[in-house]
């Protein structure tokens, strides 16, 4: 769900404009889904700009409490939304911790590192959404760990289907500052990609799965 087509639009504008978007149909990045895909998005590039970082920290906060209300503790997604979220814990004065994919092999073997408690109310910070299997994997950990989820933010959705239906299988809602339709239409009106770009763009964003350039 985008909250707000300006906020959308700089969002996509600041991304290109910082390089996080990598554009290679002839030699298609290779996803850890199997996926094969012209475009790749990599938002820890951001955290280099501070000038982005701080836009993206206070847009984020606002979603945050204009949806969720303050929560008592945000939890960041491990390990490309671990600097956002605590930029974005800072923001709002509360308590930041992380999730990682899996319990730790060694150690206390934590999945989740922080002080959390038992029904305290939790909100997610993502950096990019694609299938959503790995965020929603943090959901459930921390409603295991008895948080209350609240919802999930992210910096970037590339509005598969498959993303849309796996969140509401889960009830969890999710908003995000910017998805892939604003970062094409940006990307054009900025001459990134061209006319014959855009189609083959959009025809991959059709079905992921089995494109092939």
């Amino acid at each position: 769900m985008i909250l707000n087509k300006d906020t959308a639009k700089k969002t996509a504008e600041l991304l290109l404009q910082v390089k996080a978007i990598k554009l290679n149909p002839n030699e298609p990045f290779n996803w850890a889904s199997g996926w094969k895909s012209p475009i790749y998005c990599d938002n820890r590039v951001t955290l280099s700009y501070p000038p982005v970082r701080v836009f993206l920290k206070e847009e984020i906060a606002k979603i945050v409490e204009n949806n969720y209300g303050k929560p008592d503790v945000i939890a960041g997604v491990a390990t490309g939304a671990i600097a956002i979220g605590i930029l974005v814990a800072q923001e709002l004065g509360v308590p930041f911790i992380y999730v990682r994919p899996e319990p730790k092999k060694h150690g206390r073997k934590n999945q989740i590192e922080g002080h959390l408690e038992s029904g305290q109310n939790v909100v997610v910070i993502e950096d990019l959404i694609s299938t959503g299997n790995s965020s929603l994997n943090a959901v459930d950990a921390l409603k295991e760990a008895g948080a209350v989820v609240k919802g999930m933010v992210a910096i970037f959705s590339y509005g598969f289907d498959i993303a849309e239906q796996n969140f509401n299988s889960k009830n969890v809602a999710l908003a995000t500052l910017s998805n892939y339709e604003n970062l094409l239409e940006q990307a054009l009106d900025s001459n990134y990609i061209t006319d014959k770009e855009l189609i083959m763009l959009h025809e991959w964003r059709k079905n992921p799965s089995t494109w092939k350039q």
